[in-house]
This record gives structure tokens, C-alpha cells and sequence, in this order.
């Protein structure tokens, strides 16, 4: 068990386990599973209203961005980039995902992302460019 991440009202945690994501209450009792994919699903950060749980999946090869309903349902690609991105925070208004990724910066930039080094960026919930 793994990335816990505490939901904004304390009631909830999220946390990855073998490359599942589950929910438990903070007061204890059964974890559920959030997802269940032939993949690997990992670090989930809470929506700031507590709706939403973005994470970190390989379902297409590398490491994705992916949102799902706290509740459950079918989780939606946000990211598409060869470079693998991980899910750091949503904004605070909680219109975007931040997530770190070690994209390749234009050649004029002086300092350019590495594994060691990655970089931030966002992507907006309803998708589209980073």
C-alpha cells in the first residue's frame, strides 16, 4: 500500500496497491477498488471539491495522466505524450491537473527536464493541450 492521498473532507484515502487504485474510509473498514486494469495505476491526488482522483497509469505504454469520478466509473485519458507524466496536484479551483514529466524542452532552452530533474506542467480536466 502506497501514495496515500487523504480527501479534502478527511473522510477518505486513496491509495495504490498492486497497480490498483482503493479507496477505505479514514476511520477504518474494507478498502474498495477504484480501478481495476490490466495496468498499472498509481499515484492518485483528490480533486480539491473531492469528486475526482487523477493518477498515473501504463495502459497505453508509459506513464498517463488519467481522472475518475471519486465514485467510480470509467477513467479518461488526459495525457498523451511519450514522456512518462505524473500527477503531482490539481489548481486550486480545481479546473487542471499539475503533473511532472520530463519533456523535451525547445533546444534553445539552457536547463532542460531529465529524469532527475523533471519539470511541471497542467492539463485541464476536460482534456486538451498541456
Amino acid at each position: 500500500m502506497r501514495y496515500s492521498a487523504i480527501s479534502p473532507d478527511g473522510s477518505t484515502i486513496a491509495f495504490s496497491y498492486q497497480g490498483d487504485i482503493y479507496l477505505v474510509p479514514s476511520a477504518g473498514g474494507n478498502a474498495v477498488p477504484l480501478t481495476l486494469a490490466d495496468a498499472y495505476d498509481y499515484m492518485p491526488v483528490w480533486s480539491p471539491d473531492g469528486a475526482s482522483i487523477a493518477f498515473a497509469s501504463d495502459r497505453h505504454g508509459n506513464m498517463d495522466v488519467f481522472i475518475v469520478a471519486a465514485s467510480g466509473g470509467e477513467a479518461r485519458r488526459l495525457t498523451w505524450h511519450s514522456a512518462n507524466d505524473l500527477p503531482s496536484d490539481f489548481t486550486p479551483n480545481g479546473s487542471h491537473v499539475v503533473f511532472s514529466s520530463s519533456r523535451l524542452d525547445h533546444a534553445s532552452s539552457l536547463l532542460g527536464p531529465t529524469g532527475a530533474l523533471p519539470e511541471l506542467y497542467q492539463v485541464p480536466v476536460t482534456g486538451g493541450a498541456e
